[in-house]
């Protein structure tokens, strides 16, 4: 890709004047063009709590992110700055800061809520920024995170037997929860004991016993952090400067800022830029500049026309731009390679089919790294036709460009036949026998012609039948031949003529074989690449799957320690379902037969002759298993 090249942010979701949500196409034109790795970084909080300085760290920068001095929020709606990741080559650093949560001039609650759930729902790392303490009063004014569930779907339909629910689905989708505590003041201790920030954190999480509405009440947002983020981290931040200070911060140099505050950033920066990991959605998959924007589009789009954003149909509908792309990307390049690789035309069938192998190769590939989530094999369905219709018109191309370039070389090398017939010498006695050696000494000469191509014999068969009256009549009229010699000669040129026509049919039928070979080898490559990229996706599932059970359990674990037993075992027909689906997931002689079984019909549909070749998907399956 192109270097990042964004010396500031720009607004990524524009929050109009009116309340609406709108996805900017500067920020997606920004986006599009990052075909590498996003690690994402959003953050949220009340307004006028230093998010913003925290968000210019990251990037590098003492300034880009408005900071502001007054009691008004700066930042509306959801500005972006993409900056190279420091530690990880070929990724990209993505920081969203969002606009002050409760702003007073707003006055619109909805609108809050709509910008943390995007923030959540388009980071791999969330930063909830507040000042203070965790204390209640803390964790009521983040009743943001309450409402997840009513703002936010996992699935458009639930599953005929669904034993996981939505807060274990929310785990494989959530980011990463820090929370950032501003000008705090306190010691870290615990009944006297230092504690870390990390414990500090969970045990601000821990649950009251008791079921009255004070008790649900208190340990809803609680409860809500430790079901959706599985993985929990905490940071304490001194006040950064002097009061005084605090409205010129941008300006003030490190030497002039609390010492303590200094580390405390650089420890927070360490830990953002060493463990956030990439952006991915369900199953793994990764996702780039360009599938963020499409997911953010995907989002707001459900936003706006009144739904609640569906995390499966957004990535389905990703799935779908994707996997279009994919495909014109992976014929593009085929074309490409072909035209750079093959000098046309090509002696034989085999030599252009050769080339095709290695470009059709590399398109699969482009095509299985882009792709996802293709489960019908749909698109690699339409990736196998379009390659087969451009094979066919190189094919085509190549009859072309060997026909012209035989049909001139047929002309230079009989000419002077050909001249010998318009000025009438074979006419006369003896003139068949002259014909037939200035004939043969024509096809020497065409004979020893190089880069003929493909219709090398086709065109001189035709050229011969074309020349078989002329011949019949100057052999009729030559008196040197008795009759019998003009019977020999002339069973000697039908003898020819039917062994040029079985020797077109034996190419012909070479040539068919050679496709069908051809076809088979092209939907073994298509298998083998799918099977490598399947059990990739497999890992990919295994150790998503691994991580929720993990988090499950240890909050299982957390819960009986508490004495929350009935919580605690409410939790297990969750673990039971993702351990069936993990289960599931790794039963790989089930993959590949459902892989050959699945493509066999898709080469059947879209590959003219594969379904003659009997038993291929046996012969193939045997191959892999």
């Amino acid at each position: 890709m192109a270097e990042i090249s964004m010396p500031a942010p720009v607004c990524f979701i524009e929050n109009t004047r009116e309340g609406e949500l709108k996805v900017r196409q500067e920020a997606l034109q920004i986006l599009a063009n990052i075909r590498e790795p996003v690690v994402v970084v959003a953050i949220a909080g009340l307004y006028r709590t230093g998010k913003s300085y925290l968000m210019n760290k990251l990037s590098g920068k003492k300034t880009g992110f408005p900071l502001g001095s007054t009691i008004q929020s700066e930042t509306k709606g959801i500005w972006m700055w993409c900056v190279p990741h420091p530690l990880k080559p070929k990724h990209t650093l993505v920081l969203l800061d969002t606009e002050g949560l409760g702003d007073v001039e707003k006055g619109d609650s909805k609108n809050d809520s709509w910008i943390f759930a995007l923030s959540v729902l388009l980071s791999s790392a969330f930063v909830y920024n507040s000042i203070g303490t965790i204390d209640q009063q803390a964790l009521e004014k983040l009743h943001y995170v309450t409402e997840l569930t009513e703002l936010i779907k996992v699935k458009s339909a639930p599953g005929s037997h669904d034993d996981i629910d939505e807060t274990g689905e929310f785990m494989r989708f959530f980011p990463t929860f820090i929370w950032a505590v501003r000008d705090f003041t306190l010691q870290l201790k615990l009944n006297g004991h230092p504690i870390t920030e990390d414990e500090y954190l969970e045990n601000a999480l821990l649950l009251k016993k008791g079921s009255s509405p004070k008790v649900t009440l208190y340990n809803l947002p609680r409860e809500c952090i430790r079901l959706f983020f599985p993985a929990r981290k905490c940071f304490v931040f001194d006040r950064p400067a002097s009061k005084s200070g605090l409205h010129r911060i941008e300006e003030l140099q490190e030497h002039e800022l609390e010492p303590d505050f200094v580390a405390q950033s650089q420890t927070f920066c360490r830990y953002i830029f060493e463990n956030c990991n990439v952006k991915t959605i369900k199953g793994g998959h990764v996702v780039t500049g360009k599938y963020l924007g499409n997911l953010a589009g995907t989002y707001v789009d459900a936003i706006r026309s009144g739904t609640v954003p569906c995390m499966e149909n957004a990535v389905l509908a990703l799935a779908q731009i994707e996997n279009s792309a994919a495909v014109m990307e992976a014929a593009a390049h085929y074309e490409k390679e072909i035209d750079q690789r093959v000098v046309f035309p090509t002696e034989t069938l085999k030599e252009f089919l050769d080339v095709h192998a290695i470009c059709e190769k590399g398109a699969i590939q482009i095509f299985m790294d882009r792709s996802f989530k293709d489960d019908s094999r749909e698109f690699q369905g339409r990736l196998m036709s379009d390659l087969e219709m451009k094979k066919e018109q190189f094919l085509q191309r190549n009859k072309c460009e060997s026909s012209a370039r035989c049909q001139a070389l047929l002309q230079e090398c009989f000419q002077q036949l050909g001249a010998g017939i318009s000025a009438g010498m074979y006419s006369r006695q003896g003139g068949y026998q002259q014909f037939m050696t200035d004939q043969q000494a024509g096809l020497m000469r065409y004979n020893q012609a190089q880069r003929k191509g493909i219709q090398a014999d086709d065109e001189l068969r035709s050229f011969l039948n074309g020349q078989e009256s002329t011949a019949s009549s100057i052999l009729q009229a030559d008196n040197a031949l008795t009759e019998s010699g003009r019977a020999l000669a002339g069973q000697r040129l039908r003898a020819e003529e039917a062994e040029r026509m079985r020797h077109m049919m034996e190419e012909k039928q070479a040539e068919q074989q050679q496709k069908l070979e051809d076809q088979k080898r092209s939907y073994e490559e298509h298998v083998q690449q799918l099977l490598v990229k399947m059990e990739e996706d497999r890992k990919n599932l295994v150790k998503e799957n691994e991580r929720v059970v993990t988090s499950k359990l240890k909050e299982q674990e957390k819960l009986l320690m508490g004495g929350f037993e009935q919580k605690a075992r409410s939790l297990d027909s969750q673990i039971k379902g993702l351990n069936r689906e993990l289960a599931n997931a790794t039963n790989k002689p089930s993959l590949l037969s459902n892989v050959v079984d699945g493509l066999g019909l898709v080469a059947t549909a879209v590959l003219p002759g594969f379904g003659k070749l009997i038993g291929i998907g046996a012969s193939v399956l045997s191959r892999f298993i």
